[in-house]
């Protein structure tokens, strides 16, 4: 296999990258509708659209790639916003530094919870990762060898994926920022909480389980939600990042660690210092450094 990814690009990028404080299965998406030309902006090497996935206007994604010829491993970037806001827009700094460093980047959006309740978030994520592997040719995309990295709620997604069934195909590794793995926990922890973003995740996880509480009749949809309970020994290995006293704990990939762990599948976990959470905690000095060479370690 061909690529054009290294460690002395990953060293570069990164020294560009300045601090800015099986349901799918059932629904298949239809072929990718272009929406945007290659190469705004005249970028270098790099070609880019937005493609559909589906047919909510929200099922899109963005494609960075370099139209040479060569085969090249994938990272599928899903952005935060408390499942309920955020968009693919914020991470487009992000994505294109991943792109510079010679792969072929997924930048994607899906259906918040104000419009459809879990699973829709991770049928969504499945559903792109799905319409990129029928259309590899198109963007020089290894279909076998691609990692899944998330921003918060997005991290969330990510790491659902990553203990989808008994392992998603090609998936070679999940990075979680500040990923919340455990909406119960977060349920839990809000409760007693005096700090604002505690409560606010406490209402999301609500939220996105359709307004339910855990218990009742939505049960089964809070333990659909619980990234942990799912694992399995075929799960792609994890890298999650959080940082010491933020409002989304370092306990909350303890649990991923233990359940994963169990099973043999490796799961590193990095606890910075500070409160910093997200596309900021990435941004703190060092942090895409690790996350860069953690995924270029899994699929080079």
């Amino acid at each position: 296999m061909r690529t054009a990814v290294s460690l002395s690009a990953i060293a570069l990028a990164f020294a560009a990258l300045t601090p800015v404080s099986a349901q799918a299965a059932r629904n298949p998406a239809p072929e990718p509708a272009v929406t945007m030309p290659t190469d705004p902006d005249g970028i270098g090497g790099l070609a880019k659209e937005t493609v559909s996935y589906g047919k909510h206007r929200l099922q899109k994604m963005d494609v960075w790639w370099t139209p040479d010829g060569m085969e090249r491993p994938g990272v599928f970037i899903i952005h935060g916003g408390w499942w309920s806001s955020g968009d693919k827009k914020s991470m487009t700094r992000i994505a294109r530094s991943y792109a510079d460093l010679g792969y072929t980047v997924f930048n994607i959006n899906y259906r918040l919870s104000t419009q459809a309740a879990w699973p829709a978030q991770r049928t969504d994520a499945l559903a792109a990762i799905a319409t990129a592997r029928r259309n590899a040719d198109r963007w020089a995309f290894d279909a076998d060898n691609y990692v899944v990295a998330g921003f918060s709620a997005g991290g969330h997604i990510a790491a659902a994926v990553g203990t989808f069934g008994n392992g998603v195909q090609g998936l070679k590794g999940v990075v979680g920022l500040s990923p919340i793995i455990s909406p119960l926990r977060a349920y839990t922890d809000g409760a007693a909480a005096v700090e604002p973003a505690k409560v606010r995740l406490r209402k999301s996880a609500i939220r996105l389980a359709g307004g339910c509480h855990p218990k009742g009749k939505c049960s089964r949809t809070w333990a659909s939600m619980e990234v942990a309970w799912h694992a399995s020994r075929r799960d792609a290995p994890m890298l999650t990042v959080h940082a010491k006293d933020e409002f989304v704990p370092p306990a909350q990939s303890e649990l991923l660690k233990e359940s994963l762990g169990k099973l043999g599948v490796p799961v590193k976990t990095i606890t910075m210092p500070g409160k910093s959470h997200s596309t900021a905690l990435y941004r703190e000095p060092g942090v895409a450094e690790r996350v860069q060479a953690w995924i270029y370690d899994r699929i080079g």
